[in-house]
């Protein structure tokens, strides 16, 4: 069992949804995103999703947009962004998952991406516009270097292809709440938990759900259905208009609170 199936099984084992932030690295540079890695963490998050950032975010909507460009200006590459796994692995043991487009991971290089990825200490990688058919040689290279291959559902997903695509994945299912792209949302579809359990039929493999999560209560209540809570575009937010000194302390304190409320609603 790898080191982010064990994490998710003992947090579902508990009864509890684990905590998944997601971090645009090198928003504003890497040195301030290894300080929130290293936040979150003492926030309660249980897994890290690190963003690579990309010129063409097509499933991102504006505040993430606009994290991608700043890390971008600021130098950040798969390489850097490697490194910086490497230098937490000193210091953490959380279940690092990488989340990005095909193109920097292509440019990379397939194999290599995988197979540094693994040396750095990254657990998994979701490529977020990559489609299953498309994904054979990512499958291969994820699978050579013992990472797990998160994949994308979407509410449209039929249950025949949701069947498929959880059989060709490890680690867990991240299922898209609404459709669109990223960002937070007033109200989550009142649906999600019929949806959720459908999935539920056809696999095994835990389920999180992410995009639109910004307030404890939403978090607490997707909890009570949900394997994990992914929260993005309301950290992005947070951390935009937060100085920079002030980021992992506020960090901290937002992911405590979404944990405090997901706890006390239980499972």
């Amino acid at each position: 069992m790898s080191r982010l199936a064990q994490r998710l099984h003992e947090t579902r084992t508990r009864g509890q949804a684990a905590l998944v932030p997601f971090l645009t690295a090198g928003d504003p540079d890497l040195g301030v995103t290894r300080q929130l890695v290293c936040a979150a963490v003492e926030g309660g998050a249980d897994v890290i999703e690190l963003g690579v950032p990309f010129s063409d975010p097509m499933a991102d909507g504006p505040v993430l947009q606009r994290a991608a460009a700043r890390a971008i200006a600021a130098g950040t590459t798969v390489a850097r962004v490697l490194e910086l796994v490497g230098e937490v692995r000193r210091e953490l043991t959380v279940p690092i998952v990488l989340f990005g487009y095909f193109n920097p991971f292509f440019r990379y290089g397939v194999d290599a991406v995988a197979r540094d990825g693994a040396a750095a200490g990254v657990d998994g990688i979701l490529c977020v516009d990559l489609p299953y058919e498309e994904a054979t040689e990512l499958r291969a290279a994820t699978r050579d270097n013992g990472l797990d291959l998160i994949a994308l559902l979407a509410p449209t997903t039929p249950p025949e292809r949701a069947r498929r695509i959880a059989a060709s994945a490890s680690g867990f299912l991240y299922f898209v709440s609404v459709l669109g792209v990223t960002g937070a949302r007033a109200e989550l579809p009142p649906e999600l938990p019929r949806l959720v359990a459908a999935v539920r039929e056809v696999t095994d493999l835990p389920i999180g759900v992410g995009f639109g999560v910004q307030r404890p209560e939403q978090a607490a209540w997707v909890a009570g259905f949900a394997d994990a809570v992914i929260v993005g575009s309301a950290i992005a937010t947070l951390l935009e208009g937060t100085p920079r000194e002030e980021r992992a302390g506020r960090l901290r304190d937002f992911l405590g609170s979404l944990r405090d409320a997901m706890r006390a609603a239980g499972r």
